[in-house]
């Protein structure tokens, strides 16, 4: 018990102690939950981020124009908004600018905004502005769209929560720790969040496995590689879930003698001179070995690049797989989603994230619409009396001229031409040089304008899809207009854990070798056949395929008709899986010892009892090429192109009995026997496979066995004129191989696609063994129609451009 003494009422109080603690340590948690540690599920930025975005515009630091003292921010938000010190003002705003902390920026810094090893300048010594997507964070603020409460004084009023254009608590994620909770949200790719939130904002039934489809997992402002997705698919159905981020290592020959690995990317949040002092502690207490040096080559221009140089003798990816364990190279990122949902603190996945934000999304709309509404029916009301005023303008003047004073002729032009004390007040304030013809029609104009405006506004008000629209086509905009292309890799590994147990020096097994349409190479170590008719993870499509070893030479043939020999060790391998892998991989010109210009096409079998390889130019030519290789070269042709124009289409392995199959950009196909073009030596330069019509070109080829041409398919796609079949419609046939008749070589074939009004031409084709999976260009799945049993048919529309299919 404690007694309180009031000397001036002579009186004392006894008050508990175990009580008011409790009321005061309420109060203290209550202040740090809602005022300082947790973000607003809305906007997804804590009170100080809020209010330093905010003073930043009421200061009219915009992206055009000039950067500030970062002191004179931090002092007009202490002094205005914030009741709390400067350093804390000044590190939030420090967060904000630095790109590998954000995976959009909200301030555009200008001098030392710190690194991932060390702290900032002084804000004495920096200068900071809005970046661009901070204004749309406060787009719409001063037309009514969300509440305003006052500062920690009243003297001045604040915004509760900023419109916020965008999902921001996801694309930049958040963290903190409060009185009993804490939260971590992990980073995400702007456009994919926005393309997740419309498919969501039309489909609210929508599960965690229909928005994954478009938001995979985090995508980390430094980039790196994600393993397992089982712990980020729990946090998006629970709210908490764990992940592992490794960084981007790839396996390079860095001197004639000496392997390397070159890493590139690091974990989130994880400097280079922590990792390299975490190598030089485990090198030296034996924990790893094989390093001979690490190299710190990070520069402004070139950005993160260590290299680490391996000892002649040890095996690369065991030394890697050391690193995973005992250096930040692999980290990890606990999840725990707690945001403030109407002010409480709530735990959400990644559906209810996403719902929060679009509630406050429609609102925000729904309360710009009425604000807009209000102000075009006040300035109707305007033009109205301007226009009476106008009309009868000489009657207008003898009122007012005849008035003994504004009052009198305020009353007089109300009763007599029945307008309102607004209309009244605004014809008498009216300039002359308003009073001309001219200005009567431009009043007629815009009484026009303003009752379609408002015409449109009441519509938009009393419907709700009409909203929901409006949102979803603004959040799109918001996408084309900020979206970013993904950085972080993503691998499906069940065990989500490392492979310690390496071998120094790795067995020459059987493995698969896989290339994306990107570039990206993969290894898979097992003899198991891959399959490609399961589930998949998204973003993944397969070019080309080729069963090997692990300790083989391979090659990769480009565009141009050139070989580049790889040796397979040297490409990051993959766990196997049921599931066909996302894959991480490297681009073939960090594998290879020269670097790969031109595009990559197919991998090639360079044993000696290899089928021969058959492949197409643009221009129409086939030719099979024997497994003949100049192995002792790095780089050699395998086909002689008749001029810089013809490039290579596609190549595959292509026994006898095997079936050749093209397709033309005019929408023709032919297939015939691969027996009918004789193998050659690599110098040849083929000969004619298809007839080509004139301005038409080869856009696909392929080789497939005989026996599965009842299970191959073939997708064509078209797209037609905007004016006649809309923006960026895409039309897609799926078919049976088998519909196609064989035909002589050198013949044009006969027709896949039929064209539609406004088509000319089909920018993509394929053909797969097994029924085709296309993405577009931001890896997203897409949806393709049923298979058609029309071989020449025009297709059907689907939503989006395919950039690529197997």
């Amino acid at each position: 018990m404690s007694t309180l003494v009031n000397d001036s009422a002579t009186t004392v109080l006894d008050t508990d102690v175990s009580l008011e603690m409790e009321r005061s340590f309420l109060e203290y948690a209550y202040s740090v939950i809602y005022s300082r540690a947790l973000p607003d599920a809305r906007d997804g930025l804590k009170p100080v981020q809020r209010r330093i975005i905010y003073q930043m515009s009421q200061m009219g630091l915009r992206p055009d124009k000039g950067h500030v003292k970062s002191q004179r921010v931090v002092g007009d938000v202490m002094g205005k908004l914030h009741p709390h010190g400067d350093s804390a003002i000044y590190d939030a705003l420090v967060r904000m600018a630095q790109d590998f902390s954000m995976r959009v920026p909200l301030v555009d810094g200008h001098g030392n905004f710190g690194s991932l090893d060390d702290g900032p300048a002084a804000p004495r010594y920096t200068e900071a502005r809005m970046a661009l997507p901070a204004t749309d964070m406060v787009s719409g603020l001063d037309e009514d769209v969300v509440d305003f409460v006052p500062n920690y004084d009243s003297q001045f009023m604040q915004p509760s929560v900023l419109p916020a254009a965008y999902p921001n608590l996801l694309v930049n994620g958040a963290s903190g720790i409060a009185v009993g909770m804490a939260t971590n949200i992990a980073p995400h790719n702007l456009g994919e969040v926005c393309r997740a939130a419309c498919y969501l904002l039309d489909n609210p039934q929508a599960t965690v496995d229909d928005l994954m489809r478009y938001i995979p997992g985090p995508d980390l402002p430094t980039g790196g590689t994600i393993v397992g997705l089982e712990g980020i698919r729990e946090a998006y159905e629970t709210g908490r879930g764990a992940f592992k981020s490794r960084a981007k290592v790839n396996i390079e020959r860095i001197t004639a003698r000496k392997m390397g690995l070159v890493v590139t990317e690091l974990p989130y949040l994880v400097g280079p001179e922590r990792v390299i002092e975490k190598i030089k502690d485990s090198v030296n207490s034996g924990k790893v070995k094989g390093i001979s040096a690490v190299t710190n080559l990070t520069d402004r221009h070139h950005g993160l690049r260590l290299v680490i140089e391996i000892k002649n003798g040890f095996n690369p990816e065991a030394v890697l797989a050391a690193l995973y364990k005992h250096t930040p190279m692999q980290d990890s990122f606990s999840i725990n989603s707690v945001a403030l949902v109407n002010g409480q603190p709530q735990t959400l996945g990644l559906k209810e994230l996403l719902q929060v934000y679009l509630r406050h999304r429609m609102d925000v709309v729904l309360r710009r619409t009425k604000f807009r509404l209000d102000k075009r029916l006040d300035r109707l009301h305007l033009v109205e009396g301007l226009l009476i005023a106008v009309l009868d303008i000489d009657d207008v003047i003898a009122i007012i001229r005849s008035s003994e004073d504004s009052a009198t002729a305020k009353v007089r032009l109300m009763d007599i031409f029945d307008l309102s004390d607004i209309q009244a007040d605004h014809i008498l304030s009216l300039q002359l040089r308003r009073l001309t013809k001219l200005a009567q029609i431009e009043l007629e104009n815009e009484k026009t304008e303003l009752i379609d405006e408002i015409s449109r506004l009441r519509l938009l008000l009393d419907n709700e899809d009409a909203r929901r629209e409006l949102v979803g086509n603004e959040l799109r905009e918001v996408a084309s207009r900020l979206g970013s292309a993904r950085r972080t890799v993503l691998l499906a590994e069940d065990s989500g854990t490392v492979n310690n147990d390496v071998p120094l020096e790795i067995k020459d097994k059987p493995c698969h070798l896989l290339l994306t349409p990107a570039g990206s190479l993969a290894r898979i170590d097992t003899e198991d056949p891959l399959s490609f008719t399961g589930p998949r993870v998204p973003h993944d499509v397969i070019l080309s395929v080729l069963n090997t070893t692990t300790r083989s030479t391979v090659g990769i043939l480009d565009d141009s008709g050139s070989v580049h020999k790889l040796d397979v060790l040297t490409v990051p391998a993959l766990p196997p899986s049921a599931d066909a892998p996302s894959l991480a991989g490297a681009t073939p010109a960090n594998l290879l010892v020269q670097s790969l210009e031109n595009k990559p096409v197919a991998l090639v079998d360079l044993s000696e009892n290899a089928a021969p390889l058959a492949l197409a130019t643009n221009l129409g030519t086939v030719k099979r090429v024997r497994p003949e290789h100049p192995l002792t070269k790095e780089i050699w042709e395998i086909i002689s192109l008749s001029d810089s124009t013809e490039k290579v289409v596609a190549a595959a392995p292509s026994p006898d009995e095997n079936t050749l199959v093209f397709i033309t950009s005019d929408a023709q196909l032919l297939r015939f026997e691969a027996s009918l073009v004789r193998p050659q030596g690599i110098s040849a330069s083929g000969m004619q496979g298809i007839s080509l019509k004139p301005g038409a070109s080869l856009i696909s080829f392929t080789s497939i066995p005989t026996s599965l041409l009842e299970e191959s398919y073939v997708l064509t796609v078209t797209k037609g004129e905007p004016e006649l079949l809309g923006e960026a419609i895409s039309y897609a046939k799926v078919t049976s191989l088998s519909l196609y008749p064989p035909k002589g070589r050198a013949t044009q074939g006969v027709r896949c696609h039929r064209f539609l009004s406004g088509q000319s031409t089909l920018y993509g084709a394929w053909i797969t063994k097994h029924m085709p999976r296309a993405v577009d260009k931001d890896g997203n799945p897409v949806d393709l129609p049923s298979v058609s049993d029309k071989r020449d048919g025009s297709g059907a529309a689907v939503p989006r451009e395919i950039f690529a299919a197997n």
